[in-house]
C-alpha cells in the first residue's frame, strides 16, 4: 500500500479520541464527517498510485455519504428546539478517553498477531479498524441521547469500512458498495429511531425508554 496509507490511518485513529472527549453535539457530528473524509481518501489511495475511475467514484460517494448527506441529516436532527446541543455521557469523558485508549492499544496490539496478507501487515489498517469499532461501541454504550450512540453506530460501520479494505484487491467493489448500502439502512433506521423517541417523550434521552410499558 502507498507510504500515505499510515498518516490517513493515523489520523482516523486521532478522530476517534476526538469523537470520545467531544461534549457538543455539533463537534461530534463535525468530527464524524471528518472521518468520513479521511476513508473515503482511504478508499481512493489503497488501491494504488494510480487508481481507476470506479474506485474514484466509489471513494467520491463514500465521501458524499459519510461527511456529506449523514452529518447534514445530524445537523437537521440537532435543530429541533427541544433537543439540548450538549452530550449527556452515562460515564464520564475521562473514564470513557481512558477506556478509548486501553482499547486502541489492545487493538494495536492484537492487530499485528493476525494473519494476513503480506502487504497489510506493514500498515495500521487492521488495528485502526479494531480501534474504531471499539471506538463506536463505546460511543453506543456510554452515552444517553439515540443520536449520539446512531453517532456510535456510524463510527463502529466506519471501522468496518475499514476491514472492507483488506479485501480491495480479492473483491475490488462489491465490499465498498455493500457498506455503502448498509449506512443507506443506518440512515433510515437513525431518522426512524429519532423521530419515534422525540415525538413519544419530546427528547431524545434514551434512559426515557424505561417509561414504556406493555
Amino acid at each position: 500500500m502507498p507510504p500515505i496509507v499510515d498518516p490517513l490511518l493515523v489520523t482516523a485513529l486521532l478522530l476517534n479520541f476526538l469523537l470520545l472527549g467531544s461534549s457538543r453535539l455539533r463537534s461530534l457530528i463535525r468530527w464524524i464527517a471528518w472521518q468520513g473524509v479521511v476513508l473515503g481518501v482511504l478508499l481512493a489511495v489503497a488501491h494504488g498510485d494510480h487508481p481507476g475511475p470506479r474506485t474514484l467514484a466509489l471513494a467520491a460517494v463514500a465521501v458524499a455519504m459519510k461527511a456529506g448527506l449523514v452529518p447534514w441529516l445530524l445537523y437537521r436532527t440537532t435543530r429541533q428546539d427541544a433537543l439540548r446541543r450538549e452530550v449527556e455521557p452515562l460515564l464520564s469523558f475521562v473514564s470513557t478517553l481512558l477506556l478509548g485508549g486501553v482499547g486502541t492499544g489492545i487493538a494495536l496490539a492484537f492487530g499485528s498477531t493476525l494473519p494476513m496478507l503480506p502487504e497489510h501487515t506493514t500498515v495500521l489498517l487492521v488495528p485502526a479498524a479494531l480501534a474504531t469499532v471499539f471506538t463506536g461501541f463505546l460511543l453506543m454504550t456510554t452515552r444517553r441521547k439515540a443520536i449520539t450512540q446512531v453517532i456510535g453506530y456510524l463510527t463502529l460501520e466506519n471501522g468496518v469500512f475499514l476491514f472492507g479494505l483488506t479485501l480491495s484487491e480479492a473483491m475490488p467493489a462489491m465490499v465498498e458498495i455493500a457498506l455503502l448500502l448498509d449506512l443507506v439502512a443506518a440512515i433510515f433506521v437513525m431518522g426512524i429511531t429519532v423521530n419515534h423517541i422525540y415525538r413519544t417523550f419530546s427528547s431524545a434521552d434514551t434512559t426515557a425508554l424505561s417509561a414504556l410499558r406493555d
